[in-house]
């Protein structure tokens, strides 16, 4: 996500806040448990300059779109290196560029194109090749000024037409709006553009009428706030995100998003309104972008736990001597679901219990929506095979010895407190081996569906008196193949839960009113707080998901999924933090431990 309005984020215990400048709030995702969030008004956003920095400068002859082909191509192919490595959603900056070449170039519109939809195929020296979507557009006068201190300039452009010389930049076609006004009417009308590959597609889904609601122009506007996609916001109605790294075939966004829409017709998520697919000639199609409702929420689930988490720890420490230590059961999140809670849970949690059993009878249902479509190969439930758990196995059983070996390599580098946990954690690898060869060695009576694929709180936007469930792309770095792959409703579940965890110890290490003196005195009530918040929701879940029989009908069975699933959510976000943000990786260090602790 490139910085929003020029501003500087402030990162505060696992998400970046932007200032407000607006009154329209939005949110978008970044990393684990971490999410992005600004407001605006779309018709007062203006291009606010960044740092400026020396723009190569090309020339051509005739039309300036002459730079995407022959000769002139090559230079522009030289210096897209540098431009792809300075932003947020190119995702090959730790590698080393081999090759890069512009492959396609699609007119926007074919007649007299305002720009292009590029295709930008780059090879690394190692690892998989990747195609990313680069629009293209030509700016001159008052707007090249405004552009050229910005993400969106690209190169100085000269032109040397027959009678005159005209100069202005190469940029990134989203940040024009005439430009961005053409990709919403395509899809309004369906168009279909002839490309020298293929066919550029634009669908409007069968809701788009109702949800266009008027014939007034929308105004589109940049969202400066983005990380692995880009996206513009018309009015205050739409919203198009524009997919940078593209795989072969259709995106679990568009195709989980349309089906929601479309077929079980959700009422907790973002409808989709329409879709821009390119269909080569050869090859599968490639989702380009997705049109969905603009909501207006006041946050998400991820900062509204957090603020009510901060207000459960300002009760605790104003109690603290009445309250003494808080009294922890030795007792699995399952079968603690099946308990009451206690009154001093609810007196201390307040409202945020009902939030999380609200939560848990959302994500029931949005499962039970998933596993509807018996007719159709793509969504149509499947067993879990011996092949398929012998599969998720060796695939948990290498994501945790490369991460258990990256903690033995960072050992030493890692915060003192934190080493004797991590050590603590190295000495447990033959028990989370152990773990994992349950999920091989048991035949396990479970099904998969098609899930969220990357579940956690900041996936959901609060509106104040319900959730809303968004951006069903899965993890943008796997391979789509493995996005679309059907698995159990509990990894989604475990995500969940692992995200209440992050919440209880990201709210007791950021907020204000605690000192760190007091972290170790509140450590056990951040446990206490996320044992019951999960089983509240827990427990509302299964209740949601019972009679579609989607999970595993033994409880043994349940138990030993649920905590695989746990363990290996866990295990990403060590690796993650261990590369990111080491001062976090007491978090799931601590949830970890835990979750390989004997039971009492």
């Amino acid at each position: 996500m490139s910085a929003f309005q020029g501003m500087v984020p402030l990162e505060l215990f696992g998400h970046t806040r932007f200032p407000a400048i607006g009154s329209t709030p939005y949110f978008l995702t970044l990393g684990p448990h971490a999410f992005y969030w600004f407001t605006l008004q779309p018709q007062r956003l203006e291009v606010a300059a960044t740092a400026e920095r020396a723009l190569p400068t090309l020339s051509v002859p005739g039309q300036w779109d002459a730079v995407l082909h022959n000769r002139h191509k090559s230079a522009l192919e030289a210096l897209l290196p540098d431009y792809l490595r300075a932003r947020r959603w190119f995702g090959g900056k730790a590698r080393t560029i081999e090759t890069l070449a512009l492959r396609e170039a699609i007119p926007v519109p074919r007649e007299e194109p305002l720009g292009y939809l590029t295709l930008v195929g780059v090879e690394y020296t190692e690892g998989e090749p990747e195609t990313y979507s680069l629009p293209l557009t030509f700016v001159t006068g008052e707007q090249a000024l405004r552009l050229q201190g910005t993400p969106a300039a690209i190169a100085r452009l000269r032109v040397q037409g027959r009678q005159q010389e005209q100069e202005g930049l190469l940029c990134d076609a989203l940040w024009d709006r005439e430009f961005s006004k053409t990709l919403l009417a395509l899809i309004a009308r369906g168009r279909r553009l002839p490309a020298p590959a293929g066919e550029l597609v634009a669908t409007p889904t069968r809701p788009f009428r109702r949800l266009l609601r008027s014939s007034a122009a929308l105004e589109p506007a940049l969202l400066r706030a983005e990380q692995s996609n880009t996206s513009v916001v018309y009015g205050d109605l739409f919203i198009l995100k524009l997919y940078r790294r593209l795989d072969e075939g259709l995106n679990p966004d568009l195709e989980i998003g349309r089906y929601l829409t479309e077929v079980c017709q959700f009422a907790n998520t973002a409808p989709v309104a329409g879709a821009l697919e390119y269909r080569r000639q050869e090859g599968e199609p490639l989702t380009l972008a997705i049109l969905q409702s603009f909501l207006p929420v006041q946050g998400d689930a991820w900062q509204y736990t957090l603020d009510s988490a901060g207000r459960y720890y300002e009760q605790v420490l104003a109690r603290r001597a009445e309250l003494g230590e808080p009294p922890l059961p030795a007792k699995s999140l399952l079968e603690l679901s099946a308990d009451a809670v206690p009154a001093l849970v609810e007196e201390l949690a307040g409202l945020y219990l009902e939030a999380a059993q609200l939560l848990g009878q959302r994500t029931g249902e949005l499962h039970v929506a998933l596993a509807q479509a018996k007719d159709d190969p793509n969504f149509a439930p499947e067993p879990f095979t011996d092949f398929y758990r012998r599969s998720l196995y060796q695939s948990m059983m290498v994501q945790a010895n490369q991460t258990l070996q990256l903690l033995r390599q960072r050992l030493d580098h890692l915060p003192a407190p934190d080493r004797p946990l991590a050590q603590q954690l190295l000495d447990l690898q033959a028990e989370v081996r152990r773990r994992f060869q349950a999920i091989r060695d048991r035949r396990i009576g479970a099904i998969r569906i098609r899930c969220h694929g990357d579940y956690h709180l900041g996936q959901v936007l609060y509106t104040g008196k319900d959730f809303i469930i968004i951006d069903f792309e899965g993890e943008p770095a796997r391979p789509l193949s493995v996005r679309r792959m059907k698995r159990s409703p509990l990894r989604d579940v475990a995500g969940m839960l692992r995200s209440f965890h992050y919440a209880a110890y990201g709210a007791l290490l950021e907020h204000g009113g605690i000192r760190p003196e007091d972290i170790p005195a509140l450590e056990p009530w951040a446990r206490f707080w996320y044992l019951w918040v999960s089983a509240v929701f827990l427990k509302k879940y299964l209740e949601v998901v019972a009679p579609a029989a989607l999970l595993p009908a033994n409880p043994e069975h349940l138990r030993l999924l649920l905590d695989a699933y746990l363990l290996e959510k866990a295990l990403y976000e060590l690796a993650y933090e261990l590369n990111n943000r080491p001062d976090w990786v007491r978090i799931p260090l601590h949830g970890l431990l835990q979750l390989l602790a004997p039971p009492a």
